[in-house]
């Protein structure tokens, strides 16, 4: 008799996907497409503009409360707290950046937080340097931390659950020691302006004008492509708006940000990050692989893919993002301390659940899980607000936690909703 596989084990040696565990009826792989009158939609498509439009009514929402005989027309949306909430969303929406290519390939990494607060800690001791040194530290941290976590996952088929949930408490403990229970001040001034300072109005406007010429060039450079391959290109309509939404929402928001003295620093560095997670996951070969990978692993496998490397480069590129995090997270807070970073792990992965990305792996996309962020750091602001201007509450803090669960428990079964519906 042939020896059978135990069933709850895969059947060929190669690292463990969160597909592997997917309850029955749950696909993680396929493109369903939803059907809206003569229209049809990818589903992860609808999805991300149903977050976004959900992400509209609530700043519409929180501006109508805090509508105050000192702001007739509502504090919310003011530039001044608009640049403070997107202050708040670049720390989380960098972590979450990364965290989608390791959910997308099928994988979780719970250490996050005690890897920002061990980079950052690294970094802010390692000022005596020079400005360089102290920089690169908190990188090269976060990258060897992601290489280290990588090498046990994908070459000792160890699950990233339990991986990173000992990595969660081994970093914890070793920024614990290495602190001391001290706060390390950040005192060289480039570093504090990573998190404090402004990039200059004139740039800001440079800024939009080669994100404006980018996004015509590239939308021309679609049509062209799929004519080229006998796909019909969008029509004339479809074109000019995806030109010119886009183009007016950047414009608005260079001008919001210009009148309270330019785009700060964190937001900059946090737009530069999606820019860039989402030209990899969506137009080169690596992002390709990486929802092939935690969509089918097998299928990936047999088609040539080496997943060890993949897995293992999704690691080391999630250390590099929690690293840059650490940088903007110390910098913003003026210090390093050893429970610096604690649960945002839960907040990145938070967001990218908001965002649209499955949990089972293969499906997400860079933009959804910064639209999560930008949710979780609106709830937080806005209740902040309203907390001080009109509820006049002492447990406002825990109401955000009570609203933030729900919406996050909301934005899951409505993604489960959507599966049986697909």
């Amino acid at each position: 008799m042939s020896e059978q596989i135990p069933a709850n084990e895969p059947a060929i040696d190669r690292p463990p996907v969160t597909a592997d565990v997917a309850p029955p009826g749950v696909d993680a792989e396929g493109a369903p497409q939803t059907r809206i009158g003569r229209f049809k939609l990818p589903t992860e498509t609808l999805r991300a503009y149903t977050m976004l439009f959900a992400l509209v009514i609530i700043w519409l929402f929180l501006q109508w409360m805090t509508i105050t005989p000192d702001h007739p027309y509502g504090l919310f949306l003011d530039p001044v707290n608009f640049s403070k909430l997107l202050k708040q969303t670049a720390v989380t929406g960098i972590l979450a950046v990364g965290m989608l290519m390791v959910i997308v390939a099928g994988q979780i990494d719970l250490s996050v937080g005690s890897v920002v607060g061990l980079a950052g800690g690294m970094a802010a001791m390692a000022q005596g340097w020079g400005l360089v040194p102290s920089l690169l530290t908190a990188i090269v941290v976060g990258v060897v931390i992601g290489m280290i976590q990588g090498s046990l996952v994908a070459y000792m088929n160890i699950p990233a659950f339990i991986v990173t949930l000992g990595g969660m408490l081994a970093w914890r403990g070793a920024v614990l020691w290495k602190m001391q229970g001290r706060t390390v001040t950040i005192e060289l001034p480039v570093y504090r302006s990573i998190g404090e300072g402004f990039v200059a109005p004139v740039a800001g406007i440079a800024l939009a004008a080669l994100a404006i010429a980018a996004l015509i060039f590239f939308t021309l450079k679609r049509n062209r492509a799929r004519r080229r391959h006998g796909l019909t290109p969008s029509g004339l309509g479809a074109t000019v708006a995806r030109i010119v939404i886009p183009s007016i929402v950047i414009a608005v928001f260079i001008y919001m940000m210009n009148t309270q003295g330019g785009v700060p620093v964190p937001v900059f560095i946090f737009l530069t990050v999606a820019l860039a997670g989402a030209f990899l996951t969506q137009n080169t070969t690596f992002g390709r692989y990486l929802y092939a990978v935690g969509g089918n692993p097998d299928a990936a496998r047999l088609s040539g893919i080496n997943l060890r490397r993949y897995i293992l480069l999704t690691f080391c590129l999630m250390g590099a993002m929690a690293g840059l995090g650490a940088l903007v997270y110390t910098a913003r807070n003026g210090s390093a301390a050893g429970d610096a970073g604690t649960l945002l792990e839960l907040d990145a992965i938070a967001a990218c659940v908001i965002g649209g990305t499955s949990l089972m792996g293969g499906r997400g996309t860079v933009f959804g899980a910064c639209v999560g962020a930008l949710i979780m750091a609106s709830l937080d602001n806005g209740m902040s607000l309203l907390s001080m201007s009109l509820l006049q509450t002492e447990h406002s803090t825990e109401m955000q936690m009570i609203v933030k669960g729900a919406v996050l428990v909301a934005a899951v079964g409505f993604d489960m909703l959507g599966r049986r519906r697909s």
